[in-house]
């Protein structure tokens, strides 16, 4: 028996999306077009639509996963995503969240440090995403309207937000397990502003983990 994956991605924008708060049209339209089964590994693909992230392990990649659809279609709400902007995907996985962003008309570039997903995300994206995307093989220095951290920072990720542009927004969950928000920062006058948006948790991204103090 098939799995109706349209109708389970439907039925994740109806009774997940929209019961939490995301009600942006435009986040709604690419969440239900996106084919988010296509972005796990095979064995995974029946959890693609429940409210619980991914795992990606079996890409070879330890520690990296898709979000919860709830938390990173929120997250993106929270970004206000406007067709023209840049978009910087960073810890991007196989690549969802840069389809999405595609979707919603940005100028997607898309980052994943581990280097075993990379190929990974060049095909799914090359197969199956809207719109054009550049995987980068290294941390861009361009500026970016917006950067999406997908995963969470047990510090605030400063080195991202030296890549916002004037009025850029930055979105990351910080904090790990159950200590986790959603913050939201922003760049203007040459500072870096952040609130916090809503709880949610992830999974934690080494690169961001806090650097253990020396104890004499």
């Amino acid at each position: 028996m098939m799995t109706d994956f349209a109708a389970l991605r439907r039925n994740m924008v109806d009774c997940q999306l929209r019961t939490y708060d995301v009600t942006d049209r435009a986040v709604l339209a690419a969440m239900d077009k996106i084919a988010r089964e296509d972005f796990v590994p095979q064995t995974r693909k029946p959890l693609a639509y429940l409210d619980q992230p991914v795992a990606l392990d079996s890409f070879g990649a330890a520690g990296r996963a898709l979000l919860a659809p709830m938390t990173c279609g929120r997250m993106l709400q929270t970004l206000g995503v406007h067709p023209g902007q840049s978009f910087l995907d960073y810890a991007g996985g196989t690549g969802y969240t840069a389809a999405l962003a595609a979707e919603l008309g940005a100028s997607v570039t898309a980052f994943e440090a581990d280097p075993t997903l990379r190929p990974v995300m060049r095909r799914i994206l090359a197969n199956r995403a809207s719109g054009a995307i550049i995987v980068a093989d290294a941390l861009p220095s361009a500026r970016f309207d917006h950067v999406f951290v997908n995963g969470a920072c047990a510090v605030a990720p400063e080195s991202l937000m030296a890549l916002l542009s004037e009025r850029g927004r930055l979105v990351v969950i910080e904090g790990i397990g159950r200590a986790g928000k959603v913050m939201l920062y922003q760049h203007a006058g040459g500072a870096v502003s952040g609130r916090a948006i809503f709880d949610a948790a992830g999974p934690a991204l080494a690169e961001f983990a806090p650097i253990p103090a020396f104890v004499l």
